[in-house]
């Protein structure tokens, strides 16, 4: 931590903070404290700027699967950089790369898909997502079917439409959200809202009922897709309860609305599956996808959408004389070279064979922390979990937000040598690269271990427990 007068130097961080606004950061303590400044990174190991070495347990933000300084994936970049460093693909415009890339994700999806739509973020493609929904809609006659339901603690990204669909107040605190025709039904975390008595099936049911009922107080005739991540990431790394979506999709069927799987995080390997999709039983009208795609190197996301979708967006180009929608960077051919050689090597280097394999390590480590004194539930699966921070594991009591026992736990942990992520509700997350073996996943837990002890000490000490 930067002492209070850092801001008055020339040091990195004092550049920093006088020059950049920074993402999902408090602004204010921001303006004393800093950054933490990465300089370098291998493997699954990244360096700050005063050479301290930390275990990157959030591949970054959920993405940087194959880890730090992939030799493959840089050399890709490199050669499409020299080849045609960037084109665009208005008017019929394409380039080789994007072409590839499109084929190979149509061949690897979990259900048959018709066609891909580049763009750079996934909540850029979630935004299109909303649009491509209201469009096809248009496209059938349906101008009242345009409503999207998402789920409490669901996350979908920041842009307007994204942001809307995210469940998360933070992110419509004073931005004015959501907007129109975006509702929010039950989080499906039974450890959090199952009742007493009440089994995991018996909740999933709970919530399918109330996702029905949410359709019929709206209309049926108005409600158009249901977007969800298999896995719920930034909201807590809720996993689903047994039976849920086999029970959601039942009702979506039974009222003609879409089902849109959000596979940002899950996609790409991270549930020791392809897609979470896999993993869970899910057949998506559409699906979107980001971050692990290019293993976070450069910036591509994609949407597939059904032969159904497709047709209607045909229809309405040629009713308006063109599909009206895109990004400059829409299928840019160097994003789209680095893509296609990660996918590539999945398969390559049998990425999904390693993560189950080291999976079973990984969640056994996580199980070993339910004991712990501070940790309410463990939640993991494949190479990504959560622990829940309680102040009474009894009764599941959280501590009081005065404490920030979240945050100052991914601080703890982060000085113990391992980032990870607080996520709503005191939770803390991780989900390293894909290529992370069982040695350093020992490693990153005993950091992440150390950091927790630490906590908990200091909660002791400032009776965090108090009634």
């Amino acid at each position: 931590m930067n002492s209070p007068s850092f801001l008055q130097g020339n040091s990195l961080a004092a550049r920093d903070a006088r020059s950049m606004i920074h993402a999902y950061t408090n602004l204010s303590t921001h303006l004393t404290d800093g950054p933490l400044i990465i300089e370098s990174g291998k493997g699954v190991h990244v360096y700050d700027d005063g050479g301290k070495e930390y275990i990157e347990g959030l591949a970054g933000l959920w993405c940087a699967s194959f880890g730090f300084g992939e030799e493959e994936l840089i050399n890709a970049a490199i050669e499409q950089m020299r080849k045609l460093p960037f084109y665009h693909t208005f008017a019929s415009k394409s380039t080789e790369p994007s072409i590839r890339l499109s084929e190979k994700l149509l061949e690897i999806a979990p259900v048959e898909f018709s066609r891909v739509f580049f763009a750079n973020s996934g909540s850029e493609a979630n935004d299109t997502v909303v649009k491509l929904v209201w469009y096809y809609n248009n496209s059938l006659g349906r101008p009242e079917k345009k409503k999207i339901i998402s789920r409490q603690k669901g996350y979908h990204g920041v842009t307007v439409a994204a942001a809307s669909l995210t469940g998360l107040p933070p992110l419509h605190n004073d931005f004015d959200l959501p907007i129109k025709n975006i509702l929010h039904t039950s989080c499906p975390h039974y450890y959090r809202y199952g009742k007493d008595g009440e089994t995991e099936e018996e909740f999933a049911s709970r919530m399918a009922d109330d996702l029905e009922k949410l359709i019929l107080k709206e209309g049926p005739d108005t409600v158009a897709a249901f977007i969800a991540e298999p896995i719920m990431g930034a909201g807590g790394v809720i996993i689903p309860p047994t039976t849920y979506f086999e029970k959601i999709q039942a009702v979506l069927k039974k009222y003609g609305v879409l089902m849109i799987a959000d596979e940002v995080i899950c996609g790409f390997g991270r549930t020791g599956q392809m897609w979470g999709s896999q993993t869970f039983g899910i057949q998506p009208d559409i699906l979107s996808c980001a971050k692990a795609l290019s293993s976070a190197y450069l910036p591509i996301s994609a949407v597939m959408v059904s032969q159904d979708i497709f047709d209607g967006m045909v229809k309405q180009s040629e009713k308006h004389g063109a599909f009206a929608h895109g990004f400059t960077y829409s299928g840019h051919p160097v994003p789209a070279a680095v893509g296609l050689r990660t996918m590539e090597l999945m398969e390559e280097r049998n990425i999904l064979g390693h993560v189950r394999h080291v999976a079973k390590r990984f969640n056994e480590r996580f199980n070993a922390l339910a004991d712990h004194p501070l940790v309410g539930e463990v939640r993991s699966m494949g190479l990504i979990g959560a622990i829940e921070l309680v102040a009474d594991k009894k009764t599941k009591r959280p501590f009081d937000p005065k404490y920030k026992a979240g945050p100052k736990t991914a601080q703890a942990m982060q000085d113990a040598g391992v980032i990870s992520r607080a996520v709503a509700g005191d939770n803390l997350a991780l989900c390293p690269p894909l290529i992370i073996t069982e040695a350093e996943i020992d490693e990153m837990f005993d950091r992440f271990g150390k950091g927790l002890d630490d906590v908990a000490a200091m909660a002791f000490r400032e009776n965090w427990r108090e009634d």
